[in-house]
């Protein structure tokens, strides 16, 4: 027997069955502590319940408000009233405060698309996972993060209903666009427009809906193809689902109707038939992939679909 387990046998019988038993069970306890969730990047360990979250993603966000999860910390700006409570001083979604995420010393840091390359920076001072959800599977990876918020706070049946929710706007979105037509999916910018298609990040409505696009080939870049009145003519949409960055951030630009209000686009069957629906921006350029955001978006589409069937 080596000095050191001599040692620690000797401490064992001296302090009794207690100590032996605590010394037992210690590697077990702090494994219950922690679980395994499925993260962007992989399986990740991280605290049961943590008390106090730093969170940099608004999609995060607003799904951990909707499972009623305390204990919040967000960046100086949170682009929601809903969400006003949460704003804090740990940096914005770009740049985090490290001196004052270390003040915090929360028990976990949540990250996601804008803020996901800051992961390997703020995981100094707590476990990070990051949450980004890809929008050219948004639905199934809105799923994925309920489940695993669900699990890490121990509020799985909230998760469960929630995703129930999620279930039934879909069919409600998918009913309406059934005999809807077709639909293309511009951002304006200012002056300046893009145009996505199905697989790209905000392409999820012709999943959620099942409109076909009114142009196919278009590119799938994240940032859209750059397309300019004339285009959106010549695709002549049945339906046109329209976001405003610009709106969206608070820039002081162009809003999008001014932006489509032309002669070009008021060819188009979705400008003469009063089928053109500005999204609520900040849902789904900042917080896509938000349980609330993503509903609100459903419902905004579906009501406009519903209402056009029966006019």
């Amino acid at each position: 027997m080596s000095l050191k387990s001599l040692a620690l046998s000797t401490a064992i019988a001296l302090a009794g069955p207690a100590a032996a038993l605590t010394l037992a069970t210690g590697p077990a306890l702090a494994q219950d502590d922690t679980l395994s969730v499925e993260t962007a990047t992989g399986t990740a360990e991280v605290p049961r319940a943590p008390a106090t979250t730093a969170v940099y993603d608004m999609a995060a966000l607003d799904t951990l408000d909707a499972l009623g999860v305390e204990g919040l910390t967000s960046t100086d700006k949170t682009y929601f009233d809903g969400l006003a409570d949460y704003q804090g001083d740990i940096g914005t979604l770009f740049e985090p405060d490290f001196e004052a995420l270390n003040a915090l010393q929360p028990d976990l840091i949540v990250v996601g698309g804008r803020s996901a390359p800051q992961a390997e920076a703020v995981a100094d001072f707590a476990p990070t996972i990051d949450m980004t959800i890809e929008g050219t599977d948004l639905l199934n990876g809105l799923r994925a993060r309920i489940e695993a918020y669900g699990r890490i706070w121990g509020k799985e049946d909230a998760a469960a209903d929630l995703t129930a929710d999620l279930d039934t706007a879909l069919d409600d979105a998918r009913a309406a666009g059934r005999e809807a037509g077709d639909a293309l999916i511009v951002l304006t910018n200012g002056a300046k427009m893009s145009a996505y298609d199905a697989g790209s990040r905000f392409g999820w409505l012709h999943e959620a809906t099942g409109m076909p696009e009114a142009f196919e080939g278009l590119s799938a870049a994240q940032h859209g193809e750059p397309v300019s009145s004339e285009f959106i003519r010549d695709a002549n949409p049945d339906w046109l689902f329209v976001i405003d960055r610009g709106a969206a951030i608070g820039a002081d630009s162009q809003g999008a109707e001014a932006t489509l209000d032309n002669p070009l686009v008021r060819e188009t069957k979705a400008w003469q038939s009063d089928q053109v629906v500005y999204l609520g921006a900040a849902d789904v350029y900042i917080a896509s992939g938000g349980i609330q955001a993503t509903r609100r978006t459903l419902k905004t589409v579906t009501e406009a679909l519903t209402a056009a069937a029966g006019s």
